[in-house]
């Protein structure tokens, strides 16, 4: 075994806890698919060795942790398997827990999309579609999102976040109530961020960007948006080739990377619907 993950941490761990981190364990290796699973296998999940593999470290050292005989586990050591197991955050937060350990904090909000949603959105034809993360910025998007509201490589790369164009945007009414509700949902969003990432450059230079846009985002801000009014998920969206669309605005969480999917829906057979199809057939191949 590398030496690197040798190390582990002071302390010791009882015959409990080991039995309740090796039961963790099993359950969350049969519970991943793997890569080449092959017509012959048996082994539900992925094998002991596969799993060592995946993490870096020796297939005996993790066959002593499933068979509660190993030691107490150090940080690298969790953190190698929560990534071989695909743990998902709160699986991640659970497995630290297990050996009194706080999970590691991200220096910031996750960038990288899941490829497969990537070549989900890409697939809807006329479905607008983007993914943004936990404080907004604009990490993915395909053709129809572009068609629908703009292009967002005609910004600069810090300037690719919904809540910077939403007060960095001066013909902006944010007088206008359903504009205050939307703006004080997204800055609720950025308070919960901001406690998740406190040390992110990436979430502290947003905030510091936003003060200098003025009183639009200060007032609000200060007000320390924690639970904001509900936001209705009907938009009416002007466009300059097929008029007004009425769009359903639906969100999918994906936990796992604290980013969200947005889709643009309209209802089937009506006239904002026969306008997405139209928009669709005037598109150009997608962009990112």
């Amino acid at each position: 075994m590398s030496p690197w993950f040798a190390a582990t941490t002071t302390g010791t761990m009882n015959d409990m806890d080991r039995r309740t981190l090796a039961d963790f364990l099993r359950a969350r290796r049969a519970a991943v698919r793997p890569d080449h699973p092959g017509p012959r296998r048996r082994t539900p999940g992925l094998r002991r060795e596969e799993v060592a593999q995946r993490a870096g470290m020796s297939a005996d050292y993790y066959t002593r942790l499933e068979q509660a005989r190993g030691p107490r586990p150090s940080r690298q050591v969790l953190t190698a398997l929560a990534r071989a197991l695909r743990l998902t955050r709160s699986e991640r937060v659970h497995l630290f827990a297990l050996v009194d350990l706080a999970a590691d904090t991200p220096d910031g909000p996750p960038q990288d999309v899941p490829t497969g949603i990537v070549q989900l959105i890409d697939r809807l034809d006329d479905t607008p579609a983007f993914v943004i993360d936990a404080v907004h910025t604009l990490l993915a998007w395909n053709r129809m999102a572009v068609a629908l509201l703009c292009d967002p490589l005609i910004w600069p790369p810090d300037d690719r976040n919904l809540i910077w164009q939403l007060f960095g945007n001066p013909v902006t009414d944010h007088d206008d109530p359903q504009v205050d509700a939307h703006a004080r949902q997204c800055l609720a969003d950025l308070r919960r961020a901001a406690a998740r990432y406190p040390d992110s450059p990436a979430v502290t230079g947003l905030i510091a960007r936003l003060r200098g846009t003025g009183d639009g985002f200060v007032r609000r801000w200060d007000g320390y948006p924690v639970d904001p009014p509900r936001v209705t998920s009907t938009k009416r969206i002007p466009h300059p080739v097929v008029g007004d669309l009425d769009l359903d605005c639906q969100t999918l969480d994906l936990t796992d990377r604290d980013q969200r999917l947005i889709l643009y829906t309209a209802v089937p057979g009506s006239t904002s619907h026969r306008a997405l199809r139209r928009l669709s057939a005037s598109c150009a191949a997608p962009r990112r």
